[in-house]
């Protein structure tokens, strides 16, 4: 028998701070008197802790880039597998049918918007009034359905019949071809990379 081998039958108690100073343990709760160590928040050795100084998440622009959802914010998916919980006298898929009967949550779904993907069998007709993708739009007809918005084509990809009409769409919300359309305070964020010239006069 060793004794480093022997389970482990003891545990320390925690120690309890704060409890008067008869206990050895108060007023100062054993950090000493005053000193970097001695404060709270933050310990010297947490990652972000840059000797005092601001720190490098501090001095980055308020919410820009990736994971701010105001500029990369993506759809909500929701696979064709999911479309045959629908009950029979549900035709048309839209935004509001998937609210109702659940699929999504309404908050989300006016937030972040839907988008249709093909993973899963459709088991009947529907008529898909929703963001799609390739593959879904293609098992859609095969059940016999439609689709009635498909995803956007790049501009490269586009006829001249399809370019003038999104551009007829595009003219009542002012965008131009091809370009999403740009919140304020991302047309600011890209006017600081010199992406976007502000407008002059």
């Amino acid at each position: 028998m060793n004794l480093n081998t022997l389970p482990k039958i003891t545990q320390k108690r925690a120690k309890r701070i704060g409890r008067g100073q008869s206990s050895g343990k108060g007023k100062t709760g054993g950090r000493g008197t005053k000193g970097q160590k001695a404060r709270g928040k933050m310990k010297i050795t947490h990652p972000h802790f840059e000797g005092g100084t601001r720190p490098l998440i501090k001095r980055l622009p308020l919410r820009r880039g990736i994971g701010n959802p105001k500029i990369s914010q993506k759809p909500l998916v929701v696979n064709l597998g999911a479309l045959n919980l629908l009950p029979e006298n549900c035709q048309n898929v839209d935004l509001e049918a998937l609210v109702k009967f659940g699929i999504v949550e309404k908050n989300d779904a006016k937030n972040y918007g839907v988008k249709i993907l093909g993973d899963g069998n459709l088991s009947r007709a529907l008529v898909i009034n929703l963001p799609t993708s390739k593959s879904a739009a293609e098992k859609i007809q095969k059940a016999g359905g439609k689709v009635t918005i498909l995803n956007q084509k790049s501009p490269a990809s586009q006829s001249e019949a399809e370019r003038a009409n999104i551009r007829n769409q595009n003219s009542k919300i002012g965008t131009a071809l091809g370009k999403p359309i740009l919140s304020t305070r991302r047309k600011e964020v890209l006017r600081g990379k010199n992406r976007i010239p502000a407008k002059q006069g």
